[in-house]
C-alpha cells in the first residue's frame, strides 16, 4: 500500500534549505536507511509557506491569498511517497524520519488505489 509521510516543522524552526538537507547526516541516513528496505517511489521538497499561494473560488470569483492555506504551529516542509506494506511500517519509518526527531511530526495518510 502506498502512503505519504508529510514532513512538518515547527513555525519557528530553522529551515533547511535542499543543499543543506542533502549534507546533513541525519537525513541522508534517514534517505539510505529508506531505500534500504526497497520502499520510497518518490517525494519533494517544499519552498516555505511564504511562498505559497492558495487559491480559492467564491461564486465566478478566482481569490489569490499570499501564504499557506492555514496558519499553524507547523507546516509542511516535504513530502515522501512510499510503499509500505501496512500503517504499522509507514509509521516505522516515518518515526525515524528527521523532522520527526527534531520536535517536528510526519503525518502519515494512505493514498488511494
Amino acid at each position: 500500500m502506498k502512503y505519504v509521510l508529510f514532513a512538518c516543522t515547527p513555525v519557528d524552526g530553522e529551515e533547511q534549505d535542499p543543499a543543506e538537507t542533502a549534507r546533513d547526516p541525519r537525513f541522508t541516513a534517514y534517505a539510505d536507511q529508506v531505500r534500504g528496505h526497497g520502499v520510497p517511489r518518490s517525494g519533494a521538497r517544499l519552498r516555505p509557506p511564504a511562498d505559497a499561494t492558495t487559491v480559492r473560488v467564491r461564486g465566478d470569483e478566482v481569490l489569490l491569498d499570499d501564504g499557506p492555506f492555514t496558519r499553524s504551529e507547523q507546516y509542511v516542509t516535504g513530502f515522501d511517497i512510499v510503499e509500505a506494506a501496512d500503517l504499522d511500517e509507514a509509521i516505522a519509518l516515518a518515526s525515524r524520519h528527521p523532522a520527526a526527531l527534531d520536535g517536528g511530526s510526519v503525518e502519515v495518510r494512505p493514498v488511494w488505489e
